[in-house]
């Protein structure tokens, strides 16, 4: 009987090791995940804001005395004035709530590049809308302009609500993204068109490579043609970008930074009268009540932009 006892005290001595053995192969000895790290001081340089230094700022454009809903953040070419003209005159149009300010780097080297500057500056005493940076204004350095638009965003303008970056051939129907900020969050908040299924090409214009990006898939992102976060989000993706090694696409670099941030895009969208998304990043065909109806669309030229804005303030409050 003493002998029976004795082997049943074994068996289960014998599992209960097992089992000790299995916990810590399996919970104990694996590593824990990893936290975010710290940028090389190489890339961090290459992609901070204060690596740069202003030709033209505007730094007390935001204190007008009066409550601002949501600047509107629009990068453009340094040679598209005729763009910045089209927006001036269009959605972009000084407003009771609304402030719409442009950001360009230096031109391109080119005999005309002298002339482009003058011009800028020229324009920026006319307007004062007008935010440059002293890095070269090409696609591969959109990111590195994206985070200048969030740094001064945070450091300018703490008292606006919201931020919108917004490219300058999009339409914007100012009137129902008012209605749609109505009660929305004003923390911890981005919306626009979600991609949550995006993967990265590895060869062509948007293009990365393994050694730029090795993972197989992208975070969920807003698409970088037009998307409104609230103003505390600038300031937390700049200080995020210290632990996102830069890529040459700005909207899924925000998609990076909010990933380290543990915040979710929201996907922008209505049910009536039938659902949709209200930030279009197609091109659509200029129709007064359907475009009444959404935030974004894309791909206006600026004499497009122009003939149908006109036509929009005046009859889509009748739709």
């Amino acid at each position: 009987m003493k002998t029976g006892l004795f082997w049943k005290l074994a068996r289960v001595t014998a599992i209960f090791s097992i089992l000790v053995l299995l916990f810590y192969a399996f919970a104990v000895s694996k590593p824990c995940p990893k936290g975010p790290v710290l940028l090389s001081d190489d890339d961090h340089r290459l992609i901070s804001p204060q690596t740069y230094q202003y030709v033209l700022n505007q730094p007390r454009a935001c204190n007008r005395g009066s409550d601002i809903l949501v600047v509107f953040l629009v990068p453009v070419a340094p040679h598209h004035y005729a763009q910045r003209e089209a927006v001036r005159h269009t959605w972009g149009a000084p407003g009771l709530d609304t402030l719409t300010l442009f950001f360009l780097g230096l031109p391109e080297e080119s005999p005309q590049k002298s002339e482009v500057q003058d011009n800028i500056e020229t324009e920026s005493r006319k307007h004062g809308d007008i935010i440059q940076v002293n890095f070269i204004d090409t696609y591969q350095n959109l990111t590195i302009k994206t985070l200048v638009m969030m740094r001064w965003l945070d450091a300018h303008c703490p008292q606006t609500r919201y931020g919108m970056k917004v490219d300058s051939d999009i339409f914007v129907n100012v009137f129902h993204l008012r209605d749609y900020l109505r009660g929305r969050p004003r923390r911890g908040f981005i919306t626009g068109s979600v991609i949550s299924d995006g993967k990265p090409r590895r060869d062509g214009k948007w293009g990365l490579s393994k050694e730029q990006y090795p993972d197989d898939s992208f975070p969920p992102y807003v698409s970088g043609a037009g998307y409104v976060f609230s103003q505390d989000l600038a300031g937390r993706i700049s200080r995020a970008s210290s632990f996102v090694r830069p890529v040459p696409l700005e909207d899924v670099y925000v998609g990076l930074c909010l990933s380290v941030l543990d915040v979710q895009p929201r996907y922008a969208y209505s049910l009536w009268p039938l659902p949709k998304s209200l930030f279009v990043v197609r091109n659509l065909k200029y129709e007064r009540c359907r475009f009444a109806h959404l935030i974004t669309v894309n791909g206006f030229r600026p004499p497009e932009l122009l003939a149908a804005w006109e036509d929009f303030k005046q009859g889509y409050a009748k739709c």
